[in-house]
């Protein structure tokens, strides 16, 4: 008999060929680089986006909370379990929007289309004019230069009493994910390069 992890990844190979990747505690589903669901023991997250986080709202489905010690993250899937158990037609249009809206995503992110900094995950109009005032004048450079380069360019052009939450957010902001979500080893990784 089948776990449900596998139950699931053997229903998601209808809608293409993907890759798997720990993410959240559970299990990230991409399909071109673009992560659209997770998986865990029990249950089966989709990501949203545009009109799809309305239905999914109206279908009942809750959003998931990566709980990593004393913080909680609210990312944009939704679990759709009991949608995949009750309603597969309605399951299997969700999952196809999903990978519609990640995969379209994903490619305007890597276009030359998405230039601005502020648009970056933990990234924000005041902290777009502090890393272009320290002379990181785009989202390329602010990528090619990489989060540690940049905190030390705003560190010298701020000053040195920055708190080290703003090289996480760098870092966050490149890998595209939340700053909470790096890990540990990571994060002491950026701390010894800075120094």
């Amino acid at each position: 008999m089948l776990g449900f992890r596998e139950e699931i990844f053997n229903y998601l190979r209808e809608f293409g060929v993907f890759e798997k990747r720990s993410m959240f505690g559970g299990t990230g589903v991409f399909i071109d680089s673009a992560m659209y669901a997770i998986i865990t023991d029990e249950a089966l997250f989709l990501r949203g986006g545009g009109e799809l986080d309305q239905q999914l709202t109206l279908s009942g489905c809750e959003k998931f909370r990566h709980i990593k010690r004393s913080t909680t993250a609210v990312v944009n899937y939704y679990d759709i379990t009991h949608l995949y158990h009750q309603d597969l037609p309605l399951c299997a249009k969700m999952v196809k929007q999903s990978i519609a809206i990640s995969t379209s995503e994903k490619s305007y992110k890597m276009s030359g289309r998405s230039k601005r900094i502020r648009d970056l995950p933990n990234m924000r109009l005041t902290l777009e004019r502090m890393v272009k005032k320290a002379g990181v004048p785009d989202v390329s450079s602010f990528v090619s230069l990489g989060a540690v380069e940049v905190f030390r360019k705003v560190r010298i052009n701020q000053g040195k009493d920055l708190d080290v939450k703003l090289l996480w957010m760098f870092a966050g902001a490149i890998d595209g994910c939340h700053w909470t979500l790096l890990k540990d080893d990571q994060k002491q990784r950026l701390l010894r390069d800075v120094e």
